[in-house]
């Protein structure tokens, strides 16, 4: 029975002791896998990563950039073009749609300053053109003719009492005759119709109310036998000689002029022909439906060739003083960061940020990152920022001495064929095989062979760069295999680099179109 207890004890020892050896040496196991994968990649097999997407305004997550040389022939073969970066004084066109207004300061009303009614009328249809002092209609007044008569009575006692020897009363009664006069004037009685009255001694019953000055009718409430009021407005007339023209520009423009700036009108109905105004006021206002500001300009409207409510088009000139501009497409916008590649005489191309303002019209404002009389690349340079990223990928650059070819790579002493397993490549894991030959055509052994391929960002679809990078291993015969995921199909630019002691004897560049969906 003592026996059975001992055993008992020391199996149970035994397996608490074995499982506390097992639960320590998986968490080592753990704790080294955790460490393999952080700190240090894996020593054979692919190293494959993909680039986050690049963060707002930070560079650092962009792709890196290094310089490239291109020889004269290969710059024409693609196609890029140099070009200046210009300091000088720049005008920029604000281009808008407007509207014909009528000027409200040269706009006058008709009325009356007494009650009456309407006897014959002139000026009857609307948008009829009237001269100052043309009639407009007649009016018949009781108030007005009984004011006339108490200015022919006022007369009358004048004259009387002009003579008599009672010291105040002929002041008096010339006092009364002008009092009465002047009632007539305020209410707007014509000086003629005043002698009239003086000189017939008999009211006049109806008076002719004339134009008070020249222009359009576009506004009528008169018609024959209507009772009107000092408050009744008879006419609008609106000179249009002189007309405003209400502009819409949008919120990030209205800070861009002035009051005093030039301004060029072009109307559809008179082709090849410009009218020049002025702006005048920019209006405190802002639509909530179009989201526009209004500027108002100032112009002459000879032969009232403009109407009112007709469309037009607005070019405002501003000017923005001293800027450095290059050509539009001398900068390659990455969504990240703005790109220019400077040249050099030698035909290095070096990438160079630089900070971009507005464009205008081809020329694009630098703010920082070019200096006047540097020359940079104006056109292809999506290709040469192509090859620039592919060269940091790639981690092959050597600066080559002037006239060097077109790519930054040693003399090829060792023949590099590259081939993929399935052929061609996949989305997913391949195979990749890579054989080296000597100008003997004899294998080349004891190389450190790296195969990067390299896809650039597509911001427009919301893609990252992408790199594969494996290094190969050597099987015999020249030959070294490896393998490596690819991220997505599509076009990669893939570049072979042959080391041996730490020095690159061999590079070649290729485009591998790689199946599957992105």
């Amino acid at each position: 029975m003592n026996k059975y207890v001992v055993r008992t004890s020391l199996f149970w020892i035994a397996a608490i002791a074995l499982g506390v050896t097992f639960f320590l040496w998986s968490g080592k196991r753990k704790a080294a896998r955790h460490h393999d994968v952080t700190v240090q990649p894996i020593a054979e097999g692919p190293n494959v990563t993909q680039a986050a997407p690049p963060a707002a305004n930070n560079s650092s997550a962009a792709p890196p950039l290094v310089p490239i040389q291109l020889s004269a022939a290969r710059m024409q073969s693609i196609g890029v073009e140099t070009a200046i970066v210009e300091k000088g004084p720049l005008t920029d066109d604000i281009r808008a749609t407007g509207t014909v207004a009528i000027d409200e300061r040269l706009v006058s009303y008709v009325q009356v300053r007494f009650r009456g009614y309407i006897r014959k009328v002139f000026a009857n249809v609307p948008l009829q053109f009237v001269k100052k002092g043309d009639p407009l209609f007649t009016i018949y007044s009781p108030e007005l003719v009984a004011a006339e008569n108490e200015y022919l009575v006022a007369l009358d006692s004048r004259n009387r009492l002009l003579s008599s020897a009672v010291e105040g009363v002929a002041s008096g009664a010339s006092d009364l005759a002008a009092a009465a006069k002047e009632r007539l004037r305020q209410w707007n009685v014509p000086e003629a119709v005043i002698e009239q009255v003086a000189a017939t001694r008999s009211p006049v019953s109806e008076m002719l109310v004339t134009a008070p000055v020249s222009g359009y009718i576009t506004e009528r409430n008169v018609l024959p036998n209507l009772y009107v009021e000092p408050a009744t407005r008879l006419y609008t007339v609106a000179d249009l000689s002189h007309i405003w023209v209400d502009a819409q520009l949008f919120p990030e423009d209205m800070g861009r002029v002035k009051p005093g700036d030039a301004a060029n009108i072009t109307v559809d109905a008179f082709p090849g022909q410009i009218l020049y105004g002025r702006i005048e006021a920019i209006l405190p206002q802002v639509d909530l439906t179009t989201r526009t500001g209004r500027v108002r300009i100032e112009l002459p409207n000879a032969r009232v060739r403009l109407k009112p409510g007709m469309y037009v088009n607005v070019d405002l000139k501003v000017g923005l003083g001293s800027q450095i501009t290059v050509p539009a497409s001398a900068v390659l916008m990455t969504g990240s960061r703005s790109i220019a590649f400077l040249y050099r005489s030698d035909g290095q191309l070096l990438p160079q940020d630089v900070e971009a303002g507005q464009q205008v019209g081809d020329r694009l404002i630098i703010l920082k990152g070019l200096s006047p009389g540097q020359h940079v690349a104006s056109s292809a340079n999506f290709l040469v920022d192509s090859e620039s990223q592919l060269q940091a990928a790639a981690g092959a650059f050597a600066p080559p001495p002037s006239g060097a070819g077109a790519v930054p790579q040693p003399v090829q002493k060792i023949k590099v064929d590259f081939s993929t397993t399935p052929s061609p490549p996949r989305k997913g894991e391949n195979q990749f095989q890579v054989r080296l030959t000597d100008q003997q055509r004899k294998p080349v052994s004891n190389a450190q062979v790296t195969v990067v391929f390299y896809m650039p960002p597509m911001p427009a679809m919301g893609m990252s760069t992408m790199t594969a990078k494996s290094d190969l291993r050597p099987s015999g015969a020249g030959i070294y295999m490896g393998s490596g995921v690819l991220g997505s199909g599509g076009t990669w630019q893939v570049t072979i680099t042959v080391r041996r002691g730490g020095t690159v004897e061999a590079s070649k560049q290729i485009s591998v179109m790689a199946s599957g969906g992105l």
